[in-house]
């Protein structure tokens, strides 16, 4: 396994241009990411954005990579049954993983450890190897599942960012906002990022 690869999930949420710019960015940022993409997921992309993914994993390497001009292995896609991935063995367990977006079902399989699929399964060997897992819940308004759910999951040490933009940089655009989870959930991976300045920065100008 590359040395320290980030993993990377997404469900079927709304919110995923999200997800590709997190995508984007970490492939800028040179790291290595192990990319998981639901059924559902695919469904959503097609929905909201320009992408229409096709269902094998190699076909989905070839065309994410081919649009973020990605060096030679450094993305990975595996599909939800593959069980010879990296991720599914805490013996080459990533250094971090995102599900952005992240569906309340999926929250809640990871907080009850069913691993009935790689991405769960993938959550699972993160948590038991104490790594950092980082979930994006798109939804609103939050039950009180959702809620015991995630409040389950964080007291594990699993960071809840639920995609609730700032208004501080002055956005202009809906890339704005986006550019500002994105920062954040970069942020706490320790990976370098100029999307939005941090705050007070300014003063020190």
């Amino acid at each position: 396994m590359p040395e320290r690869a980030l993993a990377l999930a997404m469900t079927g949420a709304s919110g995923m241009p999200y997800g590709l710019r997190l995508l984007e960015m970490l492939l800028l940022a040179e790291e290595t990411v192990y990319l998981m993409v639901s059924s559902p997921a695919r469904m959503v992309l097609a929905e909201e954005t320009d992408l229409k993914l096709p269902n094998r994993p190699a076909e989905i390497k070839a065309i994410l990579e081919q649009r973020y001009q990605a060096r030679p292995g450094q993305l990975h896609v595996y599909g939800k049954e593959e069980w010879s991935a990296p991720v599914a063995s805490g013996s080459s367990v990533p250094r971090s993983m995102v599900v952005c977006p992240c569906t309340s079902g999926t929250l809640a399989s990871i907080a009850g450890g069913a691993s009935r699929n790689l991405i769960e399964r993938a959550a699972d060997v993160v948590l038991k190897e104490h790594r950092q897992l980082i979930l994006v819940p798109r939804e609103m308004p939050f039950s009180v599942l959702h809620l015991e759910n995630m409040l389950r999951l964080a007291r594990l040490g699993v960071v809840i960012m639920p995609p609730n933009p700032g208004f501080y940089h002055s956005p202009r655009t809906v890339q704005d906002l986006v550019d500002f989870v994105v920062a954040r959930i970069l942020d706490h991976l320790g990976v370098e990022q100029h999307l939005v300045r941090p705050w007070g920065s300014e003063a020190g100008d």
